[in-house]
């Protein structure tokens, strides 16, 4: 008859950053005091021993963590969601960067020797106030200040600290619109389709079909980004993709992430399942090879002997088998900053090559539409050489950039708008 494995008794640990004694238990951090100190070998004996009586988190060790700091609770619970939040297949969730952000820029840095019982809702709204100085929206805020909240609550459900303090924090509430100096951030609302076509040849091809195929499945970046042959069902006349991983996976409705292809989306995406089964369809790394034959295709001036690669041989970054959304955004806009930079451009030939001063301000005539999305911002020029109207993209943060130079260009085509400060003359001081 097999005999029971042995449990092995836990050992005696030193937390460097705070010189705390610890004992590890089934993935949970337990501090029992000052390492190397009697008290804490102390309740490190009765937590061995109690642990071989019952393999139980014993209330020594629940005793013995009463003095516990705010930076020795933070770091257990940042241990602790390293194993919480993850994906079905593994990989840890966006949410833990934020978790860090929270726990050890904010919350430890300014009450990290604090000891955690004496966490007072004070200073929880003393951690928030400097994230609202800094000019982050209330949304933003009121998105991170829930981390403290959790990580106290953990601590409570883990009888490592009172439980008056987590009931105190809740009574803290987030903020409200119009009751706070935190900025409130514009709305976000969709970008027409016309403007989106006028962006399309400033970007590259393959992030040009990417949001090709995001605009006829109505798909989120993530999900587009990581697009496999694989994951597509291509037994019926509409297609059917199933991401491996989706923003709101976690949540235990029982739905599946279903999207739809038809045969618009189809031809943009067919010629990316030429690869792999496994390999993303839309490769970063692709797309820098194309762009720079491209750039090579397009030199005139011959080549030296030292140019035909000047690529490092070990570079500190590489491009990726894949986008993400952060690059698949970065792309994005600097397609944007190109059309930006068009619209300046043509501005400039119409002034050179118009004839009279009323063509040059209709050509210079601005128009602006009614979009106040946060993204993107659109104005129109005139185009009289070509007949027609010429839209532009432009981002929101270089419209005004933009605009004034526009209108220093409208100025100088027409000398009588300036307007000239002359200086008055110097008084005479008298002899």
């Amino acid at each position: 008859m097999p005999t029971a494995k042995k449990a092995k008794a836990p050992k005696y640990c030193v937390h460097k950053p705070s010189g705390r004694a610890y004992v590890r238990i089934r993935g949970q951090f337990h501090y029992i005091g000052e390492h190397g100190t009697r008290e804490s070998l102390e309740a490190y004996g009765r937590i061995v021993v109690e642990l071989a009586a019952q393999p139980d988190v014993s209330a020594a060790v629940r005793t013995a963590s009463t003095g516990l700091t705010v930076v020795e609770l933070a770091d257990a619970y940042h241990e602790y969601c390293k194993g919480y939040y993850r994906k079905k297949d593994g990989t840890p969730s966006g949410w833990l960067d934020h978790i860090q952000l929270v726990l050890d820029k904010h919350l430890s840095e300014l009450y990290g020797r604090t000891p955690a019982a004496d966490f007072e809702p004070k200073a929880f709204k003393a951690i928030r106030q400097p994230l609202v100085d800094a000019g982050n929206s209330r949304p933003y805020v009121n998105k991170l200040m829930p981390i403290v909240t959790r990580c106290f609550k953990w601590g409570a459900s883990e009888e490592l600290i009172p439980t008056f303090v987590y009931h105190g924090l809740t009574a803290v509430e987030g903020l409200r619109k119009g009751r706070t100096t935190a900025r409130e951030p514009a709305p976000i609302l969709p970008v027409e389709g016309s403007l989106v076509d006028a962006t399309l040849p400033y970007l590259p091809p393959i992030v040009a079909d990417m949001l090709k195929f995001q605009r006829l499945t109505g798909c989120r970046p993530g999900e587009v980004c990581q697009l496999r042959p694989m994951d597509l069902d291509r037994s019926g006349e509409v297609w059917t993709y199933r991401p491996a991983s989706h923003k709101t996976e976690h949540h235990d409705n029982g739905r599946e992430r279903i999207i739809f292809i038809g045969p618009q989306a189809q031809a943009v995406i067919l010629p990316y399942l030429l690869r792999d089964a496994a390999a993303h369809c839309f490769s970063a790394a692709e797309s820098e090879t194309k762009r720079h034959v491209e750039i090579r295709a397009r030199r005139k001036s011959k080549l030296t002997p030292s140019q035909p690669n000047r690529r490092k041989a070990q570079p500190m970054q590489r491009a990726k088998d894949h986008y993400t959304k952060d690059s698949y955004a970065r792309a994005i806009r600097r397609g944007v900053a190109k059309a930006n930079k068009a619209i300046l451009e043509d501005a400039k030939e119409i002034q050179t090559d118009t004839g009279t001063q009323k063509e040059v301000e209709a050509a210079l005539d601005m128009r602006w539409p009614t979009i106040e999305g946060k993204q993107d911002t659109a104005f129109y020029v005139v185009d009289i050489k070509k007949g027609k109207d010429a839209v532009y993209f432009q981002h929101q943060g270089q419209l005004s950039k933009a605009s004034k130079q526009l209108e220093d260009l409208r100025t100088r085509t027409n000398p009588q708008q300036r307007t000239v400060t002359r200086k008055p003359p110097k008084k005479k001081r008298p002899n």
